[in-house]
């Protein structure tokens, strides 16, 4: 296996610098607050072996292909990557799970994530779920369902009050558990609509700033059909299909750019804005090959969500910052796993 060192090392530390300033000025790495280290610890203990892997998330695939942008939102941004062009991808699916050995059907949410680059270097990173809405608004109420879902020790099962106890606690969290018990389950990640969902800035040319999200609608939304119920997913039925899929044909999505209204939300994933927001269809991306990730061209990367490109910026939404910075986290403590683990004998 390659050494990921000497090249991520300058990587690391930018990026790093970069999440302890927005950490910082969020207030949320304060003595006596939350830190990326507490969250990505109880992101750490939810069954499995992390060790060398992402902290969560931590079971996936690598993908490749490209972004075809068809200029239709330049307009809004002078991200060098939305200009009428091809650009290359490096992508991973996966299942929000601490167990990289996890069975499919214990992760209810799938992600999309994506590096798009743009000749010249600059680099956007995104990571996506499909499901509409996020299960919170803030790091601590996240740092609060990790621990819900910790299993206790001398059980091997989380503590059935757990959960219910942090649903009581936490009624923005209805929207997300609406689509968790409707949505149905497949066997594929193809065919799947995939979220950014917190809210971004879109900057153009004369420095106005528009808030919006993005979403990757399927081409054919019908790839797949829906399975009766979960238990029928094999453990490891997506990447298998995934691979399969993308042997035979290319897969796509349109990148769907949808525009805030000013009553809309921008600091709180857990609200979806309404359906009739303008909506701009800005490319088609095309995934062409899919990798196993101990070998992929995607196990060192880090999906940070705040590395954009210019022209496009955070919100004020408060996950952006935690996200970012307990990524960092959780990518040094892989890649120093993975480093010690090469010189072993």
């Amino acid at each position: 296996m390659r050494s990921p060192i000497l090249p991520l090392l300058a990587i690391a530390l930018t990026t790093g610098t970069a999440a302890a300033a927005f950490a910082y000025t969020a207030g949320w790495l304060s003595p006596d607050r939350l830190t990326p280290a507490r969250i990505v610890d109880a992101l750490s203990q939810r069954g499995g072996e992390p060790t060398g892997h992402r902290r969560n998330h931590a079971k996936g695939i690598c993908v490749t292909g490209e972004f075809e942008a068809n200029g239709a939102a330049a307009r809004l941004t002078t991200a060098p990557m939305l200009a009428p062009g091809r650009y290359p991808v490096t992508g991973r699916f996966a299942i929000a799970t601490g167990n990289p050995a996890a069975p499919d059907a214990t992760g209810r949410v799938r992600s999309m994530a994506l590096r798009i680059t743009a000749p010249g270097g600059q680099e956007w990173r995104t990571g996506m779920n499909n499901s509409p809405v996020f299960v919170v608004a803030d790091p601590q109420a996240f740092y609060e369902l990790t621990l819900a879902a910790r299993p206790d020790p001398a059980t091997g099962r989380p503590d059935p009050a757990a959960m219910p106890r942090f649903v009581a606690n936490h009624p923005e969290a209805a929207p997300f558990l609406q689509w968790a018990r409707t949505a149905p389950w497949t066997a594929s990640y193809a065919g799947l609509r995939y979220y950014a969902l917190n809210a971004f800035r879109l900057v153009d040319a004369a420095g106005t700033r528009h808030p919006v999200r993005w979403s990757m609608e399927p081409v054919d939304p019908a790839a797949t059909a829906p399975l009766a119920a979960p238990s029928d997913l094999a453990p490891d039925a997506l990447a298998q299909d995934l691979t399969q899929r993308l042997a035979q044909a290319p897969l796509r999505w349109r990148l769907v750019i949808t525009l805030a209204a000013p009553t809309d939300p921008t600091n709180d994933a857990t609200k979806a804005w309404p359906e009739d927001r303008e909506r701009i269809d800005a490319g088609t991306l095309t995934l062409r090959a899919a990798q196993d990730e101990a070998t992929g061209p995607c196990r060192d990367i880090n999906y940070d969500p705040l590395i954009l490109p210019a022209g496009i910026e955070a919100s004020d939404d408060p996950l952006l910052p935690a996200r970012s910075a307990a990524y960092i986290n959780s990518f040094d403590r892989r890649i120093a796993e993975t480093a010690r683990a090469e010189r072993r004998p």
